[in-house]
């Protein structure tokens, strides 16, 4: 448990891990890690909406499993165009530690969330409210985000200073990640269970388009 912390310490701090150059596969498998409990802890907590008496309890096993399912999905997702315009641009010498500061990124943004659930728990205690639940919930999610970015743009300063095209690629990284990432929350809806419902996995529906269904939401408020 002492070197978990340790570990964690060190990321959040953005402190270079002592063995990243020997051992680059354990860094990133020890990053991984803190990714998923990180987004299980959260995920656990934001699934207690309304409870967790008889069958709602299974909301609190599928929200554990899907937050760590987002973030991985939309990374795996994600990455193989990016290492294809890495290529493109000539900097795919440098995509290991793209790739360590990537999901670095990823795993700072669990811990924030982690660190954020009592928070959750806290809300849900003092209000009902479908709706606001997921509002707030949504709410710490955009604060983990820019928590993660912060770390990216710190873990990129040396890329960055190493060859400017690192720069635009940070950029075109963060398109692609929100875009893959808006679908894939919607696919995987929904994460605060609704207690008038039984517990789902997946919301009837889910394969959907999430642009499409906003796109539809938009239009019909300009043309009413």
């Amino acid at each position: 448990m002492t070197g978990f912390a340790l570990h964690a310490d060190m990321l959040l701090r953005g402190t270079p891990e002592p063995d990243a150059a020997r051992r680059p596969v354990r860094v990133l498998l020890r990053l991984a890690a803190f990714l998923v409990i990180g987004g299980a802890l959260y995920g656990a907590v934001m699934g207690t909406f309304g409870g967790v008496a008889g069958q709602h309890v299974w909301q609190v096993v599928f929200s554990a499993s899907k937050v760590p399912l987002l973030l991985l999905g939309t990374f795996l997702i994600s990455l193989p165009s990016f290492f294809v315009l890495n290529t493109l641009l000539g900097v795919r010498g440098d995509f290991g530690q793209v790739l360590r500061a990537l999901v670095a990124a990823q795993a700072g943004l669990t811990l924030v969330l982690a660190a954020l659930a009592p928070y959750t728990a806290f809300w849900y205690a003092s209000c009902g409210d479908y709706a606001l639940a997921i509002l707030f919930n949504g709410g710490l999610f955009a604060v983990a985000s820019l928590a993660g970015q912060f770390h990216l743009r710190r873990a990129y300063r040396p890329l960055v200073a190493r060859n400017p095209r690192h720069r635009l690629l940070l950029r075109v990284w963060l398109v692609l990640y929100v875009f893959v990432g808006v679908q894939m929350g919607w696919v995987l809806r929904p994460f605060v269970g609704d207690p008038s419902l039984p517990p789902q996995f997946l919301r009837e529906g889910a394969w959907g388009n999430a642009y499409v269904v906003v796109g539809r939401m938009i239009w019909s408020v300009l043309t009413r």
